[in-house]
């Protein structure tokens, strides 16, 4: 059975698609790995030619049949809205990844997001990554206290918004830039010791 990691947050512009492309990237080197692509924009799916090393399908199948798709991990990249469906793939996730900038705005955006997983009793199974942070840039008080009350998770490891992670998905993953690989293998082996 796979291991089902689901990447949502309501706000667009957290850096979702790059994110998950880079994990899914990051963890295929050694597993068979499929990115399954809600979103309507179909970012990721207009890059499913240029991808060879995993998987991306536009799904528009039964949510209930994702658990049986052989695959070692399914990473499910969604829409930059709350969806009707993402309840169903909260309830079918292994891990939930809430990636977020480190901004107040951020923080607002983030509350119906978390008050979905905490309905669901899914807390425990959430991890909030900080994603594209700028340079010099230190989270501020307000906004670890703010999460405080969520109870949830979040990830030691912060994504910086360097270029290589916007070029990433041409270049196939971060390999070429040892502090952005580094971030990435360090997430990578925090969302695996997560999963087990």
């Amino acid at each position: 059975m796979p291991k089902i990691i689901l990447v949502t947050h309501q706000k667009g512009g957290v850096g979702k698609s790059t994110l998950t492309f880079n994990l899914a990237q990051n963890i295929s080197n050694g597993s068979k790995v499929a990115v399954l692509d809600f979103d309507l924009q179909g970012s990721l799916s207009q890059l499913k030619e240029l991808v060879s090393d995993f998987e991306i399908i536009p799904y528009v199948g039964e949510i209930e049949k994702i658990s049986e798709l052989e695959y070692d991990f399914i990473f499910i990249d969604t829409p930059p809205y709350l969806s009707n469906q993402l309840p169903k793939l909260i309830a079918i996730a292994d891990l939930i990844i809430v990636p977020t900038k480190a901004g107040i705005l951020d923080l607002l955006a983030i509350k119906n997001t978390l008050e979905m997983i905490e309905t669901a009793k899914r807390t425990a199974d959430t991890l909030i990554v900080f994603n594209m942070i700028k340079a010099n840039t230190t989270l501020t008080l307000d906004i670890l206290i703010g999460l405080e009350e969520y109870k949830v998770k979040i990830a030691n490891t912060h994504i910086s918004d360097l270029v290589s992670f916007t070029r990433s998905v041409l270049l196939k993953g971060v390999t070429n830039d040892k502090n952005a690989q580094r971030q990435i293998d360090h997430l990578t082996k925090e969302i695996l010791l997560k999963l087990i």
